[in-house]
């Protein structure tokens, strides 16, 4: 949420971002609101100043005796009381559509953001890493995983439905490994790791941005107001809602956790294997910090080497490109997406999300720390995936697969795995 301030000063530019975002809001008709909003306050706080002013006269007026002139401004009071009823159920309508409407604002973009319509036009600013040169012909990862006898996505259909699938024996140990090493390296750079709740309040997603636009891809306990989080940025974030916080030192968290999406609007895309699923787990870091733009630009840039150096422990190719306008969501401010390299897809696939909201969450959540002066501010708020699986399993199954179906295991990795340095293929019987 923005300040309506800025809004006010930033109309132009504020459209600009929507309709770029592809958000269909009205920037005028919120300023409309807005003006009919402070009318309608002034009326109402003037009426209630002279009703009090009416309310003391009559007392006067019965000591004095004026009977009747008491009678009279009491019947002036009733008419006030009236008037204001009148003016205060129209506030609460226009409060209503202004509230909606301060919900649709888009956060604005970064300077440095590219312009863009879609991932098509995202811009590479970075690839580490050689891409393999198989000598044959390589599988892919739904292959490999049912070959090795660690993948099975014919059973999680039919339990779960489409975009399901069942991990066992050592695709499940990858699976947990690579969360576990991502955890350790987080650790190591200061991050508190919690366990947080995968259930939330409804009131969860609005503070952080995922609501009311991205509903349609949440799953919802029926009358419960209780949904199932698409990342742990969503508890972590508000883990500080409505507080005063400490931030003599930026803040930072981790979680790892499953998280759920219903994909809406994507039926057709990315259907084969463990691309596009609808339960999956992330580590996420989300870091609160000081209102001050360079030092969240900064924050932005490490909690990024984070996941870098994930990738480079898993030793797989991959690159950085950064996101443009059209390819945003509504809260973020400046974003890099890492695109891991994935052989049967013959591209880079995304497989972690970096951003900088600046204070568009910690306004919606109230969270704000006092600054030098012991002036109240809202803090700063950035996330990143440091990694998420099943989906990292594709590059790390195809990258490190070898002619006879086997799979290297890299060594980062293999401490979490009992010193395991490869994954064969089950012996048919």
């Amino acid at each position: 949420m923005l300040n309506i301030k800025f809004i006010r000063e930033h109309p132009e530019l504020l459209q600009q971002t929507a309709d770029k975002k592809g958000i269909a809001v009205s920037i005028q008709e919120l300023l409309d609101r807005d003006e009919q909003r402070r009318r309608l306050l002034a009326d109402i706080e003037k009426l209630r100043h002279d009703r009090n002013r009416l309310s003391e006269q009559i007392g006067e007026k019965i000591r004095k005796g004026e009977y009747e002139q008491a009678e009279q401004t009491k019947q002036q009071v009733k008419q006030s009381n009236e008037a204001l009823n009148d003016l205060e159920a129209e506030l609460a309508e226009i409060e209503k559509e202004y509230d909606r409407l301060m919900l649709l604002v888009p956060n604005p973009v970064s300077p440095d953001t590219p312009d863009g319509k879609s991932d098509a036009d995202n811009v590479e600013i970075k690839r580490v890493g050689e891409l393999p040169a198989f000598d044959f012909e390589p599988k892919d990862h739904v292959e490999l995983g049912e070959m090795l006898g660690i993948l099975d996505m014919a059973r999680g259909v039919k339990i779960g439905g489409t975009r399901n699938y069942v991990l066992k024996g050592t695709g499940f140990r990858l699976h947990r490994a690579v969360q576990q090493l991502a955890m350790d390296v987080l650790e190591q750079r200061g991050f508190t790791l919690m366990d947080i709740p995968m259930l939330v309040r409804g009131d969860a997603l609005l503070h952080t941005g995922f609501f009311p636009l991205g509903r349609d891809q949440t799953f919802e306990v029926a009358e419960e107001d209780k949904f199932l989080i698409g990342t742990s940025e969503v508890s972590l974030v508000s883990y500080f809602s409505n507080e005063i916080i400490e931030l003599k030192q930026p803040i930072r968290l981790a979680a790892a956790s499953y998280c759920f999406r219903r994909e809406i609007g994507s039926a057709g895309r990315d259907v084969h294997g463990l691309y596009r699923v609808h339960q999956f787990a992330k580590v996420e870091q989300v870091v609160f910090c000081e209102n001050d733009p360079a030092q969240s630009e900064q924050i932005l840039q490490e909690i990024t080497q984070n996941a870098e150096e994930i990738l480079q422990l898993l030793e797989l190719p991959y690159r950085i490109v950064a996101v443009c306008i059209g390819d945003m969501s509504q809260k973020t401010y400046k974003q890099y997406d890492i695109e891991t390299w994935m052989p049967s897809r013959q591209a880079y696939g995304e497989t972690h999300s970096s951003s900088n909201l600046h204070d568009f969450q910690a306004r919606r959540a109230n969270i704000r720390y006092r600054d030098a002066d012991g002036k109240l501010q809202y803090c700063h708020t950035l996330n990143n995936t440091a990694v998420a699986t099943p989906r990292i399993l594709i590059p790390l199954l195809e990258n490190h697969q070898r002619e006879d179906g086997s799979v290297r295991i890299p060594k980062a990795l293999r401490p979490y795995l009992n010193g395991m340095e490869e994954i064969r293929p089950q012996k048919s019987t």
